[in-house]
């Protein structure tokens, strides 16, 4: 096993029988809906899905897992998912791959979020290495980049791969990638967002994760929430 299948299976035998569990979306999160499918099938585990994006609803139903719609969840047991940055203190940055209402919605829906992550995704602070994601209303994001300029902030709309257009999200959001004075705490960022009008969803997931898994050397290594 790659270090990232080390860390999914390890996550996937956290799962409990009668869990409704939520699955995120990236390479990572793929391996862990291959594992919890592994364990469906073979270990005659109960459990019913939410997926966070088109793609894991795809792999999810492609491997045989009961789906459930977002839109008749009141809970969840456990959310397992990537990360694109995390802190000492388990601040997250995600978004990069602009998901970001559906991806905050089930981790604030979950009892439990495990988060998995190869040592490449350590930082100091949020927003070391990638701009703070930032889903805003289409007519509102110019009003938003100056608002947010006017603190100090630098950035743009992102556009897609090839060039040709703008990044609209699955909630029919334009996208910010913002680079914020370093000085500034993932807290004191989390607010401000949370505070400014025009903004849908952001990248920063401040006090969510439960804990972290990581392998190092083919050994799973776990950092839990306030540890």
């Amino acid at each position: 096993m790659n270090d990232k299948e080390l860390v999914a299976h390890h996550a996937a035998q956290q799962v409990k029988d009668g869990m409704c569990v939520g699955l995120g979306t990236g390479s990572t999160a793929n391996y862990f809906i291959e594992q919890l499918a592994r364990r469906y099938h073979e270990d005659d585990l109960r459990v019913t899905v939410v997926a966070s994006s088109v793609v894991s609803t795809r792999k999810a139903g492609q491997l045989g897992l009961p789906l459930m719609a977002i839109e008749h969840l009141t809970q969840l047991d456990l959310y397992v998912d990537g990360a694109d940055e995390v802190t000492p203190d388990l601040t997250l940055l995600k978004g990069r791959g602009a998901d970001l209402v559906r991806e905050k919605l089930l981790v604030e829906a979950s009892k439990q979020f495990i988060v998995l992550v190869d040592s490449s995704k350590f930082v100091s602070r949020i927003g070391e290495r990638f701009a703070i994601p930032i889903e805003v209303m289409p007519f509102a994001w110019q009003l938003v980049k100056h608002k947010l300029e006017a603190m100090g902030a630098t950035g743009d709309l992102r556009h897609t791969a090839n060039g040709d257009g703008l990044v609209v999200t699955s909630h029919g959001s334009l996208v910010l990638d913002m680079t914020f004075d370093s000085q500034l705490t993932a807290q004191t960022l989390n607010e401000l967002l949370n505070n400014t009008a025009g903004i849908v969803e952001h990248g920063i997931f401040y006090g969510l994760a439960s804990s972290v898994l990581c392998a190092v050397n083919g050994q799973v290594q776990e950092q839990l929430a306030g540890g």
